[in-house]
Protein backbone atom coordinates (compact mmCIF):
# COMPACT_ATOMS: atom_id res chain seq x y z
CA UNK A 1 0.00 0.00 0.00
CA UNK A 2 1.27 3.24 -1.25
CA UNK A 3 2.51 5.79 1.50
CA UNK A 4 -0.11 8.94 1.84
CA UNK A 5 1.11 12.39 2.15
CA UNK A 6 -0.07 14.24 5.15
CA UNK A 7 -2.91 17.13 5.09
CA UNK A 8 -2.01 20.96 5.38
CA UNK A 9 -1.72 21.53 9.37
CA UNK A 10 -2.50 24.59 11.39
CA UNK A 11 0.20 26.48 11.46
CA UNK A 12 1.68 27.84 14.97
CA UNK A 13 2.42 31.66 15.80
CA UNK A 14 5.72 30.13 17.53
CA UNK A 15 9.11 29.49 16.33
CA UNK A 16 12.15 28.69 18.25
CA UNK A 17 15.94 30.12 16.75
CA UNK A 18 16.71 26.63 15.97
CA UNK A 19 13.22 25.65 13.76
CA UNK A 20 13.90 28.89 11.57
CA UNK A 21 17.14 27.67 10.96
CA UNK A 22 15.90 24.15 10.30
CA UNK A 23 13.07 25.44 8.04
CA UNK A 24 15.70 27.76 5.88
CA UNK A 25 18.15 24.56 5.40
CA UNK A 26 15.33 22.17 4.31
CA UNK A 27 13.91 25.02 2.06
CA UNK A 28 17.56 25.33 0.76
CA UNK A 29 17.98 21.84 0.42
CA UNK A 30 14.72 21.47 -1.93
CA UNK A 31 15.25 24.69 -3.75
CA UNK A 32 18.75 26.57 -3.24
CA UNK A 33 22.39 26.46 -4.29
CA UNK A 34 25.50 24.71 -2.34
CA UNK A 35 26.32 27.70 -0.79
CA UNK A 36 22.84 28.20 0.11
CA UNK A 37 22.22 24.31 1.65
CA UNK A 38 26.12 25.12 3.42
CA UNK A 39 25.23 28.51 5.04
CA UNK A 40 24.01 26.85 7.33
CA UNK A 41 26.07 24.67 8.78
CA UNK A 42 29.37 25.59 11.01
CA UNK A 43 33.09 24.78 9.25
CA UNK A 44 33.54 21.40 10.29
CA UNK A 45 30.20 20.20 10.51
CA UNK A 46 29.20 16.48 10.28
CA UNK A 47 26.01 14.75 9.22
CA UNK A 48 25.93 10.99 10.38
CA UNK A 49 23.09 8.81 8.80
CA UNK A 50 21.79 5.51 8.69
CA UNK A 51 22.51 4.91 4.76
CA UNK A 52 25.68 6.48 3.95
CA UNK A 53 28.94 7.39 5.54
CA UNK A 54 29.42 11.01 7.19
CA UNK A 55 29.16 13.73 5.40
CA UNK A 56 32.07 16.04 7.12
CA UNK A 57 32.89 19.61 6.20
CA UNK A 58 30.35 22.76 5.34
CA UNK A 59 30.92 23.17 1.58
CA UNK A 60 31.10 19.03 1.58
CA UNK A 61 27.32 19.22 3.01
CA UNK A 62 26.02 21.50 0.02
CA UNK A 63 27.41 19.80 -2.84
CA UNK A 64 26.09 16.48 -1.23
CA UNK A 65 22.37 17.74 -1.22
CA UNK A 66 22.54 18.89 -4.90
CA UNK A 67 23.44 15.53 -5.99
CA UNK A 68 20.88 14.07 -3.44
CA UNK A 69 18.71 16.22 -5.26
CA UNK A 70 19.59 15.51 -8.48
CA UNK A 71 19.74 11.85 -8.11
CA UNK A 72 16.40 11.78 -7.08
CA UNK A 73 14.52 14.08 -9.51
CA UNK A 74 14.14 17.40 -7.61
CA UNK A 75 13.67 16.07 -4.35
CA UNK A 76 12.01 18.30 -2.26
CA UNK A 77 12.21 18.11 1.83
CA UNK A 78 9.83 19.12 4.36
CA UNK A 79 10.09 19.49 8.09
CA UNK A 80 6.60 18.38 9.64
CA UNK A 81 7.80 18.36 13.45
CA UNK A 82 10.51 20.34 15.99
CA UNK A 83 11.21 19.85 19.28
CA UNK A 84 14.12 22.38 20.64
CA UNK A 85 15.72 21.92 24.14
CA UNK A 86 19.09 24.06 24.54
CA UNK A 87 21.16 23.73 21.83
CA UNK A 88 19.65 20.43 20.53
CA UNK A 89 16.56 19.89 18.54
CA UNK A 90 14.92 17.08 16.78
CA UNK A 91 13.09 16.66 14.25
CA UNK A 92 10.35 14.56 11.96
CA UNK A 93 10.78 15.32 8.33
CA UNK A 94 9.76 13.63 4.78
CA UNK A 95 11.48 13.71 1.41
CA UNK A 96 9.05 13.51 -1.66
CA UNK A 97 10.84 12.51 -4.72
CA UNK A 98 10.89 10.40 -8.45
CA UNK A 99 12.58 7.42 -9.57
CA UNK A 100 12.46 6.08 -12.94
CA UNK A 101 8.94 7.29 -13.65
CA UNK A 102 7.56 6.36 -9.93
CA UNK A 103 6.77 9.35 -7.21
CA UNK A 104 8.01 8.29 -3.70
CA UNK A 105 7.87 9.67 0.09
CA UNK A 106 10.20 9.02 2.74
CA UNK A 107 9.55 9.53 6.42
CA UNK A 108 12.54 9.93 8.45
CA UNK A 109 14.24 11.55 12.05
CA UNK A 110 16.76 14.33 13.02
CA UNK A 111 18.82 14.82 15.93
CA UNK A 112 20.58 18.35 15.52
CA UNK A 113 23.48 20.21 17.66
CA UNK A 114 24.13 23.78 17.16
CA UNK A 115 27.08 25.86 18.01
CA UNK A 116 27.14 29.65 17.67
CA UNK A 117 23.67 29.44 15.85
CA UNK A 118 25.10 27.54 13.31
CA UNK A 119 24.23 23.34 12.77
CA UNK A 120 27.47 21.37 14.22
CA UNK A 121 25.86 17.88 14.06
CA UNK A 122 23.10 16.18 12.40
CA UNK A 123 22.25 12.45 13.01
CA UNK A 124 19.36 11.28 10.54
CA UNK A 125 17.67 7.95 10.89
CA UNK A 126 15.64 6.79 8.23
CA UNK A 127 15.20 3.57 6.05
CA UNK A 128 16.31 2.83 2.29
CA UNK A 129 15.50 0.55 0.02
CA UNK A 130 16.71 0.58 -3.22
CA UNK A 131 13.73 -1.90 -4.29
CA UNK A 132 10.80 -0.17 -2.94
CA UNK A 133 11.16 3.45 -2.36
CA UNK A 134 9.30 4.91 0.39
CA UNK A 135 9.46 4.44 3.82
CA UNK A 136 8.68 5.16 7.20
CA UNK A 137 7.26 3.76 10.10
CA UNK A 138 5.17 -0.03 9.80
CA UNK A 139 1.78 0.64 10.05
CA UNK A 140 1.93 4.26 11.22
CA UNK A 141 -0.93 6.27 9.88
CA UNK A 142 1.03 9.21 8.21
CA UNK A 143 -1.85 10.36 6.50
CA UNK A 144 -4.55 10.53 9.46
CA UNK A 145 -4.84 13.88 10.55
CA UNK A 146 -3.12 15.50 13.02
CA UNK A 147 -0.79 13.10 13.03
CA UNK A 148 2.21 14.74 11.78
CA UNK A 149 2.25 19.12 11.74
CA UNK A 150 4.37 21.15 9.71
CA UNK A 151 4.49 21.92 6.26
CA UNK A 152 2.44 20.02 3.75
CA UNK A 153 4.05 17.81 0.86
CA UNK A 154 1.03 17.75 -1.23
Amino acid sequence: MPMQPCGQPEKLSYMGPYEKIIRSYFDACSEGEDTDISAHFSNYATIFDTNHPPVVGKPEIGVFWLKIRSKWQNAKWFVHRVVEDGETAAIEWAMTGDSQGASFVIYGSEHYEFKDGLIFEIRQYWTFDPGNLGGGLINYPYGESGRLEGDSID
